[in-house]
């Protein structure tokens, strides 16, 4: 039986943007799927046509979401996340609801200090008003490209937002933003999990909205747990990692890491 592997999107990203990922798994053996988050409708132009549908939802509310689809798994699947979707990779995986996970430029989970002034300025059209906790937030290219085109080219990122963007949520933002000072936040994961699957983090050294920085504190969470917790950086890649003309070798390299795993 085929492993399956769970790709999980994050904010601004449509599911529909892990389709060349979900090809080359599905290629390479594996039985992946990438479901929207809760709201998200089946197409870019569908989501943006509706964005009160995305609204509202928080981590947990994404988390659940998540769960429920791997409870109709065959199996438990290989977890595979971007941005917050790679926080959401990490709970689950906390949770022992996958067999490995693969976080890339995963958004801050609690625990992780430093707050990077390029990362206050990615979320910026979020939080800068607090009345957006409740509402979808869409980027405008230009902040699309500061928060995730800014290694590219002004003409593949605005490619990348005509594409892939859609409205997210404010409410995870916040979340996070508050994450070190609420006890029961739900950017809180169980680093200290001693028989969770494998972890492998990835860095893009010149993401703007999650600077390598953020992704080596979160290394250091998990340092109370003898589980497997790898690191790999991407020292000239930003945000648009996952889906810009250099996607494959991140792809590629989650790849054989899984081999390595046995996976």
């Amino acid at each position: 039986m085929a492993t399956p592997v769970l790709f999980i999107h994050g904010l601004w990203l449509h599911a529909s943007s892990w389709d060349d990922w979900v090809q080359l798994f599905r290629d390479a053996g594996y039985e992946p799927v990438a479901p929207g988050w809760p709201g998200d409708a089946a197409t870019v132009e569908e989501t943006r046509a509706n964005p009160d549908a995305v609204a509202g939802h928080g981590i947990d509310d994404v988390v659940d979401h998540y769960a429920r689809i791997i409870d109709g798994l065959a199996t438990k699947p290989i977890l595979i996340g971007h941005s917050f979707g790679g926080m959401i990779a990490q709970k689950l995986l906390g949770l022992d609801l996958g067999v490995a996970a693969v976080a890339i430029d995963a958004a801050q989970i609690k625990g992780v200090l430093p707050l990077p002034l390029s990362a206050l300025r990615s979320g910026f059209p979020v939080l800068g008003n607090p009345a957006n906790k409740g509402k979808a937030v869409s980027l405008t290219p230009d902040q699309f490209r500061y928060a995730f085109g800014n290694a590219l080219t002004e003409q593949e990122s605005r490619d990348l937002y005509d594409r892939w963007s859609i409205p997210a949520p404010g409410k995870p933002l916040f979340e996070a933003a508050a994450a070190n000072f609420n006890p029961h936040s739900p950017a809180k994961v169980d680093t200290a999990n001693e028989s969770r699957g494998p972890l492998l983090l990835m860095a893009g050294g010149k993401d703007h909205t999650v600077p390598e920085t953020v992704v080596r504190a979160t290394l250091k969470q998990y340092r109370h747990s003898h589980a497997v917790t790898d690191i790999v950086d991407f020292p000239d890649k930003a945000h648009s990692l996952t889906i810009d003309a250099g996607w494959r070798e991140v792809a590629e390299t989650a790849l054989s890491w899984l081999k390595e795993q046995g996976l």
